[in-house]
């Protein structure tokens, strides 16, 4: 196999583990959201922005790669990514000092949810139902939270997706 063609195979299989890993992270918030009976505050929803546009530049990264675009157009779909993951744990890490008190949260930190199968008055399941508060982690596993969490799994992939774009080649 010659070095371009190899180096973009590289590229590609870089550009898919990290699209694999977004959606793997977002899957599981979903998870925890959908099978677990977990409701996100308005701090989580927020941190899951940068993963939801990072997974379609993911996609857009390896189509570059598959179709041979020029490697400076992968590479930078993939710095997009880092800037998008470095965003994450910023957003984390301020999600997380919420929940450990060392900073107050938004004022608007608490919504309204609906749930449920049945059709609901939406105005009135606003006013009942509200969503927990962004100060409380609703579980903490090996002593971190959803946000702590997020911080070392968007901390590693922004990592790998630096490397990723500065590594040299050829």
């Amino acid at each position: 196999m010659n070095a371009p063609a190899s180096l973009a195979k590289s590229d590609t299989a870089i550009a898919a583990v990290l699209t694999l890993g977004m959606a793997v992270v977002v899957g599981s918030a979903l998870g925890f959201e959908h099978i677990g009976g977990y409701i996100p505050c308005a701090l989580c929803l927020m941190e899951r922005n940068p993963y939801y546009i990072g997974m379609g530049v993911g996609v857009l990264a390896v189509l570059s790669s598959v179709f041979r675009l020029p490697p400076v157009v992968t590479r930078g779909l993939i710095g997009v990514i880092a800037v998008l993951m470095i965003v994450s744990v910023g957003l984390g890490t301020y999600h997380a000092g919420v929940e450990w008190k060392f900073w107050e949260g938004p004022t608007s930190c608490t919504i309204g949810a609906t749930g449920g199968d049945a059709p609901v008055n939406v105005l009135e399941a606003l006013n009942a139902t509200k969503a927990p508060s962004c100060t409380e982690a609703t579980l903490r596993v090996l002593g971190l939270s959803f946000a702590g969490w997020n911080v070392l799994t968007s901390a590693a992939l922004a990592a790998m997706a630096l490397w990723a774009t500065f590594r040299k080649r050829g």
